[in-house]
């Protein structure tokens, strides 16, 4: 490049080399506002509730599912494949055990 002696020798030519310089040889640096990660704990919690609600809803199934053992004759429990003491004891296990 040539050094500029008057004002009056700026070209076009000359700034578009600076450009082309400037963005090969130079980095920007950006500046960003910090993301707030408010729907991570949202989400922490929403999927916590769910595992709660899926954890009821089991239990709920298992409540319902043993009482009716009982409504069952042998003829329907054999089947099955159940005896009537494997009936009973499946009624009296607690909800939260498979």
């Amino acid at each position: 490049m040539t050094a500029i002696s008057s004002p009056g020798d700026f070209s076009e030519g000359m700034f578009v080399g600076l450009t082309d310089f400037r963005r090969f040889h130079m980095t920007t640096i950006q500046w960003h506002e910090p993301r707030v990660r408010h729907h991570g704990a949202r989400h922490a919690l929403s999927g916590a509730g769910n595992r709660l609600l899926a954890t009821f809803s089991e239990w709920r199934r298992r409540v319902r599912d043993r009482s009716r053992l009982g409504e069952l004759d042998e003829r329907m429990l054999k089947d099955i494949g159940l005896t009537r003491s494997d009936a009973e004891f499946l009624m009296n296990k607690p909800f939260w055990r498979e």
